[in-house]
């Protein structure tokens, strides 16, 4: 199966390279494809600057994140966290008294760490042990959280020596948390004493700080941006509200908004840090190593206290493991700062948005071509799913090297261009069809059919068929006295006879692969050889015998019908034929209002007067007449009887006359028959 599709496809391509150096794919195609590329570009643009592909582009975010490599815990991070166990064994309550936090501290700090992180509220005290708390906070290395808003602030102290970090979060509106605040912004003059310069800091960012001064890195501004933070190797740009697949997030839009200065939390792994239990720590049974020199947390990991949130790992995640403690959020968010500020990872980049709107209107357009050179369904089908996979391919690839780029608007685009161009195709074809099915009266064989519609777009142009020099055999058919019938009976009875008797000729026509091309009243002109042309003499021969087996099956079912008639009191009617091989002139003949599908030429001309060529001599109920030029195709597979030369009405020279008796005992089967595997059957 694949090895078919991949030759389908290369014959596709091949095709379309060729069609456009030849010239064949068309101006008006190729404005067709800009028009509808500009369209659907101008719809995809349009519904992402209003937010409605947002949820797409993160959902192939958090797809993205699980399927990168999963880099482990960071090794320079302890998280100490309190389990349901632990709230049942220490206090059989939450919050646990501040007498168990000191303790936690008091131990850690036994191993030397270079930073505590309580991600535990205390703004408030919970006896027992408050004050031995308190002497645990004098230490330089402790930080603890607060919150923006009406919360009763943490010790005094702490607030002076800036010991406290903001544990405030962005929630995207899909509820997954993707962004960690480095400095959340507000406009309450009373929270400015607890930072910085009037600039809050996150608990992560405090905690990354102060390991990355032991080794004497330190914040700066950058050299470029004064506005942006220099840490070690890394400048951290704030995330704007349309980076990546973002569009409408309550993110800054400029370098004075003061909505927060953010930053992607670059997730590396469902198991961010190391964990140890509160009581496994407070029993002596962690090792040194594991806190010396480290980044020690302590916070929740138990569900009951709902500290908890939803990551680009929860999508499909049924387990307990579906959201991550508040805890380890902050350990992600260190784990980034650190590998930043070292050199070890890049922070997420963007593209500016006119690199993207390129890339998206890229992508559409190369689905247009797509679903313009490619015609047939399966191969179209499978060829779409290629092109999506090469970009997903291409934007995982650089998703891996830190770099998100939209990924659902170009797919869309690619989706959203074919079906244009498919459901275009479609009416284009059904205008097509109508256009041929008029030109050629909805009286063209199955197999007639079959060759033009393959080939419609050659004999199609400007929705007319171009003139055609081609060979090919004319019949025209008449009824012998009709104008006497006509005399004898009423209009309507007329009118039901002769679509009976027509509607034979029809059926004759069609079986042997030719087509009426118009009816004459009381008779109708049918041609073999059209409208495919026939490049070879075997071809010719074939429609020439065609034509004359067919003249004969009208004789038989004529027989049949006078019996029936006769039956019914009408009368019985003979008629005449006349076929001619040669060159004709094809096309479309009128107007835009009016076209019909023209056969001319001096063949036509000779075919219809050998249909009345001497009336006088009706030979039985059927008479078939032929010129020589039909006769050296018939590979005498026919007896006839010569007739001589003879001077037809309005022809100067003389034509060769013979009529079809019968056919051969010993003749073959036409090639054009049910069985047949002829060019047009194929």
């Amino acid at each position: 199966m694949s090895f078919k599709f991949i030759s389908g496809w290369r014959r596709h391509w091949s095709a379309a390279r060729l069609d456009v150096r030849s010239g064949r794919l068309e101006k008006s195609e190729l404005l067709v494809i800009a028009i509808t590329a500009v369209v659907v570009s101008g719809v995809l643009l349009g519904m992402r600057q209003l937010g409605w592909l947002q949820p797409m582009e993160l959902l192939a975010y958090d797809q993205m994140v699980r399927l990168r490599h999963d880099r482990g815990p960071d090794p320079r991070l302890l998280v100490v966290g309190i389990t349901e166990d632990d709230i049942n064994h220490f206090a059989k309550r939450w919050p646990l008294p501040d007498q168990v936090l000191a303790d936690a501290i008091a131990r850690i700090q036994l191993h030397q760490p270079r930073a505590i992180g309580l991600d535990i509220w205390r703004n408030v005290p919970n006896e027992p042990g408050h004050q031995a708390l308190l002497r645990q906070f004098q230490a330089p290395n402790v930080f603890v959280i607060t919150k923006i808003g009406d919360v009763p602030p943490p010790p005094s102290f702490l607030q002076a020596k800036n010991q406290i970090g903001s544990n405030d979060v962005a929630i995207d509106p899909d509820g997954v948390l993707r962004r960690n605040l480095l400095f959340p912004s507000t406009n309450d003059p009373v929270y400015l004493p607890f930072s910085e310069d009037g600039v809050f800091y996150a608990l992560s960012l405090r905690l990354a700080l102060a390991y990355l001064a032991v080794e004497g890195i330190y914040p700066q501004a950058s050299p470029t941006n004064p506005n942006y933070l220099k840490l070690g190797r890394a400048v951290f740009v704030p995330l704007r509200y349309h980076a990546g697949g973002y569009q409408n997030i309550d993110a800054a839009r400029n370098d004075q908004d003061v909505r927060g200065y953010q930053s992607l939390i670059n997730y590396g792994s469902r198991n961010p840090a190391p964990q140890v239990s509160l009581r496994a720590l407070l029993e002596g049974k962690v090792s040194p190593d594991l806190i010396q020199n480290k980044i020690v947390l302590v916070g929740a990991v138990a569900l009951s206290t709902k500290d908890l949130f939803l990551t680009p790992y929860s999508a499909g995640d049924t387990s307990k493991n579906a959201v991550m403690p508040g805890v380890m959020i902050h350990a992600q968010a260190i784990s980034q700062i650190l590998d930043a500020a070292h050199g070890q990872q890049t922070l997420f980049w963007f593209w500016p948005e006119w690199a993207e709107v390129v890339w998206i209107i890229g992508w559409t357009l190369m689905g247009g071509g797509l679903a313009w050179l490619i015609q047939h369904p399966m191969s179209l089908g499978l060829s779409g799913v290629l092109m999506l996979g090469v970009l997903l391919g291409i934007t995982f690839s650089i998703f891996t090297q830190d770099g998100w780029i939209p990924l659902a608007a170009p797919g869309l685009g690619v989706v959203m261009m074919g079906i244009a161009l498919v459901t275009y195709r479609a009416y284009q074809a059904q205008q097509q069809q109508q256009i041929v099915m008029t030109l050629l009266g909805q009286n063209a064989s199955p197999a007639i059919a079959a060759a033009l519609w393959h080939d419609r777009d050659k004999l199609l142009k400007s929705g007319k068929l171009p003139g055609q020099k081609l060979t090919a055999s004319i019949l025209f058919t008449d009824v012998v006295g009709f104008s006497t019938i006509s005399e004898q009976v009423s209009p309507e009875f007329l009118l039901e006879w002769l679509n009976e008797y027509l509607a034979m000729l029809t059926r004759e026509v069609l079986t042997h692969h030719g087509i009426i091309n118009k009816f004459t009243g009381d008779g109708i002109m049918a041609v073999f050889g059209v409208p495919v042309a026939r490049t070879t003499a075997a071809e010719i021969a074939n429609d020439a015998i065609e034509a004359v087996h067919c003249a004969l099956a009208m004789e038989r079912r004529l027989q049949e019908l006078n019996q029936i008639w006769q039956t019914q009191g009408r009368t019985a009617i003979k008629m005449r034929v006349g076929i001619y091989t040669g060159p004709v002139v094809v096309g479309s003949l009128g107007s835009k209002d009016r076209l019909e599908y023209g056969v001319i030429g001096d063949s036509v001309n000779i075919a219809s007067r050998l249909e009345s060529c001497q009336k006088e001599r009706q030979v039985g109920i059927c008479r078939v007449l032929i010129a020589e030029e039909t006769l050296v195709h018939l590979q005498e597979q026919f007896c006839v009887e010569p007739w001589g030369l003879m001077e037809l009405k309005g022809k100067q020279q003389m034509v060769n006359v013979y009529r079809v008796v019968a056919v051969q005992e010993n003749s073959l089967t036409p090639k054009n028959s049910e069985e047949s595997s002829s060019p047009l059957q194929a």
